[in-house]
């Protein structure tokens, strides 16, 4: 069970009640705007957005750029529900790139953003960057000819392969021993270790997870990155860690004060942990694909997969069923190759995939 504890109010939460006799809750950073909060307190919805107004992810006032410039278009864009039809975290990642776009060119008429513009913007960017700089432009230059705003998309055209790369390196069995070793259960790295391997959650979920999001052992949280809602029982080693702590109460990685911490902060202390461990190059992300790697190799089917990780559209999760098929395979016919057909030793533990067991 997972110990019980007072619930701390998150930072730049106020409470107060109205001429009604009604509770009413809002966040206010400093001498900002008041934000209502209309959600019922400690529900995943207030939660939500609680995490919204902290980000002041609202829709900003036109007039703060001249009609008919690029920043005047992304002004009104961010009004729209293709906008706020996007996930959290690919607005988040959008209102980056375009900060640094509108900087330069935000006062730039739109008849001067051209598909030669726009390609000297990809050229001037790491491939990375560049493919999240088209997608974000694209997406606004979509609704600008939709409605009338553009005659025509300067992106159309500009797509920018994905990288090949191996991607985040998965941990082996022996590194995951290896932090556990150096971090033991009562500890906040610990926690965080804990809730990256047993839940298969990403790091912008991780660091929302809160007790308002398990119930009766189970874990029910909606994804940052697309909104998939996954259902997730609480294994005997999370509980174990999470009744140990130290935790939070809405978001069980807290800071020593118990309040929740966002995401980029839950990273580098992680990173840190790492470090400490003696592991510097692997991440919160190679955690996430460790499990999934120990779940396909245990058996575990595409949908499985799907419903554990978020994923949709059978892509993400085929390729660790595909590659344990392929490992098992392997190992019950690589007599074949033998002349005589006889059997060959198991493979040793050094070669063997994440998750395999002696």
């Amino acid at each position: 069970m997972i110990r019980s504890m007072p619930r701390p109010r998150p930072p730049h939460l106020h409470r107060e009640t109205n001429r009604h006799g009604m509770t009413v809750w809002y966040v206010r950073v400093g001498k900002g705007p008041r934000i209502r909060i209309k959600a019922a307190y400690g529900s995943p919805e207030f939660d939500n957005a609680y995490r919204v107004a902290l980000s002041d992810d609202r829709p900003q006032p036109a007039g703060k750029a001249a009609r008919g410039t690029l920043g005047w278009l992304w002004m009104l864009y961010r009004q729209t529900g293709a906008w706020t039809g996007l996930s959290m975290a690919t607005r988040k990642q959008r209102e980056r790139i375009m900060r640094q776009v509108l900087e330069t060119g935000g006062d730039q008429p739109l008849s001067k953003i051209t598909g030669g513009a726009i390609q000297r913007g990809i050229e001037r960017r790491k491939p990375y960057q560049a493919r999240h700089f088209v997608d974000t432009l694209h997406g606004m230059f979509k609704w600008a000819v939709a409605t009338d705003h553009v005659k025509s998309d300067p992106t159309a055209g500009k797509g920018v392969a994905k990288p090949k790369t191996k991607g985040f390196p998965v941990w082996t069995e022996e590194e995951l021993e290896q932090y556990e070793a150096r971090w033991p259960i009562g500890t906040r790295e610990r926690v965080m270790f804990g809730v990256y391997c047993f839940t298969g959650l990403r790091r912008g979920d991780a660091a929302r997870l809160g007790r308002q999001h398990i119930r009766n052992g189970i874990i029910t949280i909606d994804t940052e990155k697309t909104g998939t809602r996954v259902t997730i029982p609480v294994l005997p080693e999370l509980a174990e860690i999470l009744a140990a702590g130290p935790t939070g109460e809405l978001s069980i990685i807290a800071s020593k004060k118990g309040q929740p911490l966002r995401k980029e902060v839950v990273g580098t202390l992680f990173k840190k942990a790492c470090r400490a461990a003696g592991i510097p190059n692997k991440s919160a992300h190679g955690i996430r694909k460790a499990a999934a790697t120990r779940a396909a190799n245990n058996g575990a089917t595409v949908a499985t997969l799907e419903a554990i990780f978020g994923w949709e559209g059978g892509q993400m999760a085929a390729l660790y069923t595909k590659a344990a098929d392929r490992r098992k395979l392997a190992a019950d016919h690589m007599e074949k190759l033998s002349k005589s057909g006889t059997s060959i030793p198991a493979p040793s533990r050094e070669v063997r995939a994440v998750g395999q067991k002696d």
